[in-house]
């Protein structure tokens, strides 16, 4: 908002960890709610977010208002101590406005419609369901601005629907005569002279609805980028209005986990503080690698410290099998979250519901009540965290390396027509973070347009597509001194989805020493490819090298025997397949030592991880049994006040925070 100076997570935080979770009152009665406050004063919860599903409750009719629950509410909250984020219920409008306005109703490619009985049932374009938004939103700002209980505002919730409805395509139109200018441009960026898809006026122009055959991939390109656009512009809307009315409280959305439909990077620029949802499966013996992705995105989208806004207590409901978490493993993940830059760690939701589609998702107190196990791990957490606030909150995690990831070139990869079905940006990501994760080398991750001139060492597991800029951006960091490594189909396109000439841009081959790259060659699901001290899996690369660039590794047998697999010109390298994970793992610790990154503690044992935050080490154990880690001097584990001298052991599932 122009004008306003930034609030930030610190001025809701006042030197504490955030801990509490959605709190939904209006599912239960009113004698229930005081019962909830001593449970919450009993668990050390701090924080509630109140109203993100109730617009039917505070608007039962148009034109009604009942804010006297919520009044009774807020007044509850701040008598018990407990700070309140404040969400907009627009998420889920009530069903009158879909039955009134069916336009605020969004329609998927194939003209069905989405209607109301669910959530996020509406249209980021509808001209009636913005109207009602910000008229709710704008009571709700003038009616709680002066509120002691108010420290945050949360603007709907998991942004994330589509429209391909009429007037969604009228903004669609708007947003691309505002991009291209003219319809001559507009042709020539989506290639419209293959298959006669020339456009002579703007009206012929429809988001990309179902076709005969495969789509125009530039127009999806521009329609996903137009759908983040149209949801920011409801976002900042919205956050306008509780920003005129309370200039000094932050404000947040949160982003669902590397979610495909959201410019993240973009949004964050948007927010005061950045919050996310965090659901790694508990059976998943890389959840806790998914954690981390998640964590250092998110830390470096909010360029500090930032707000877990939900996870589980147990299990959630929307898995074909919904696994509990064992006993300390929710404990064991809030505490990653912290090690990794959070200062709030909060729940979807305070207490388990007995109605709706999320019944069987658990809560802070789950159906066995204040004696369940979960409400007791909850209590034990509550204190840890306050015993450790004072020490954490506002620290920073310092990171040699940066991860690069661009929504852009996801979203332009992400589509049919494309030479392997199996090549999934995410799965990639994933695949280069672990091999940094276990290794214990603390990653960043940044925009290829960002500032990287603070890393010694950057990794680009895959951007498929790549500006100009980002191109010129990397070599500038490679001429700077600066060490880079890639994976394969990187660079391959420009913003429009054109393919660079040769292949891979000019200038990216000559950073890479290939001379020409002769052909793709991707792999199975059951094949692998021989290379020297390795397999690669996935992907493989006919690939002729200039005379200035060094064969690291060569493929071993097959069409590509003696080609490179793995090349290096001075300090940058190309890795043209996807080395399994423990030679990833290798080749990556060898390039960052050679960049002069080191991890963070040597030789850990297996399933621990290892993080600094501030002067802090973080030890998490990610296995069942006990281990004994090596930590030379003497500290204090701040969990537990106890002195630890050269050697530290963690029970299962166990944690140590340790100051020098």
């Amino acid at each position: 908002m122009p004008g306003r100076g930034k609030p930030s997570l610190a001025d809701a935080t006042r030197g504490r960890i955030l801990f509490g979770g959605d709190y939904n009152p209006e599912q239960w009665p009113e004698e229930t709610w005081h019962e909830d406050a001593r449970l919450m004063r009993d668990a050390g919860v701090n924080s509630v977010t109140l109203g993100v599903f109730s617009w039917s409750k505070l608007e039962p009719r148009p034109g009604a208002r009942e804010f006297g629950w919520l009044d009774r509410l807020m007044d509850l909250m701040h008598d018990n101590g407990i700070g309140v984020v404040l969400a907009t219920p627009t998420s889920s409008p009530p069903p009158w406005l879909g039955r009134l306005h069916p336009d605020s109703l969004p329609r998927t490619e194939d003209g069905r419609v989405e209607w109301w009985g669910g959530r996020q049932h509406f249209s980021h374009s509808s001209a009636a369901y913005r109207s009602h938004a910000r008229v709710i939103t704008e009571e709700l700002a003038a009616r709680y601005a002066g509120h002691p209980a108010l420290t945050m505002w949360h603007i709907n919730n998991e942004y994330c629907t589509a429209d391909h409805g009429d007037e969604a395509a009228v903004r669609f139109r708007r947003w691309l005569r505002a991009r291209y200018g003219t319809l001559d441009a507009l042709n020539t960026a989506w290639g419209t002279a293959f298959w006669s898809q020339g456009y002579d006026t703007w009206d012929g122009i429809l988001p990309p609805r179902t076709p005969h055959y495969l789509r125009n991939p530039t127009q999806v390109l521009d329609f996903r980028r137009f759908t983040s656009d149209m949801l920011l512009e409801c976002y900042t809307a919205e956050r306008d209005i509780v920003a005129r009315h309370t200039p000094h409280i932050p404000v947040t959305t949160n982003f669902m986990p590397l979610f495909f439909g959201q410019d993240a990077w973009r949004w964050a620029e948007e927010e005061d503080v950045v919050s996310v949802d965090l659901y790694p499966d508990p059976r998943d013996p890389l959840g806790a690698q998914h954690g981390a992705l998640v964590q250092d995105l998110t830390r470096s989208q909010a360029r500090g410290p930032w707000m877990l806004m939900e996870q589980a207590a147990g299990p959630v409901n929307w898995r074909g099998v919904n696994h509990p978490k064992p006993r300390g493993l929710n404990r064991l993940w809030s505490l990653q979250a912290v090690a990794r830059g959070a200062d709030a760690v909060c729940y979807f939701q305070w207490r388990q519901s007995r109605q709706g589609a999320e019944k069987f998702h658990s809560g802070m107190v789950s159906h066995a009540g204040e004696q369940g196990r979960t409400f007791q791990e909850v209590k034990r957490l509550g204190a840890e965290l306050a015993r450790i606030a004072g020490e954490v909150t506002g620290s920073h995690i310092h990171a040699d390396i940066a991860v690069l990831h661009d929504w852009h070139a996801w979203w332009a990869a992400a589509q049919d027509g494309r030479p392997s079905t199996r090549v999934d940006h995410p799965a990639v990501l994933h695949a280069w973070h672990r091999a940094l994760w276990e290794a214990h080398l603390t990653t960043d991750f940044a925009h290829p347009e960002h500032d990287l001139t603070g890393y010694r060492l950057v990794v680009v597991p895959q951007l498929y597509a790549l500006t100009d800029a980002a191109i010129d951006n990397l070599l500038g960091y490679v001429r700077g001194g600066g060490t880079l490594v890639a994976g394969f189909l990187t660079g391959v396109a420009d913003e429009d989805d054109r393919v660079r000439p040769g292949g891979m841009d000019p200038r990216l081959r000559e950073l890479f020493g290939i001379r020409v790259l002769h052909e793709w060659w991707p792999l199975e699901a059951e094949e692998s490819i021989e290379a020297e001290g390795f397999r690669g899996t996935l992907w493989s690369e006919e690939i002729e090298k200039t005379e200035e660039a060094a064969v690291e590794a060569a493929y071993r047998g097959g069409e590509l025997d003696g080609l490179p697999a793995v090349l290096r010109r001075d300090r940058a390298w190309y890795v043209s397949t996807l080395p399994e994970p423990d030679a990833l793992r290798g080749l990556l610790v060898r390039i960052a030592a050679g960049a002069g990154v080191r991890p963070v503690l040597d030789a850990l044992p297996e399933r621990v991880e290892a993080v600094r935050r501030g002067e802090l080490l973080f030890l998490l154990n990610h296995g069942r049994e006990p281990v004994t880690v090596d930590v030379p001097g003497t500290h204090t584990d701040l969990l537990t006040g106890d002195k630890i001298t050269e050697r530290a052991t963690l029970d299962r599932y166990g944690v140590v925070v340790l100051r020098p």
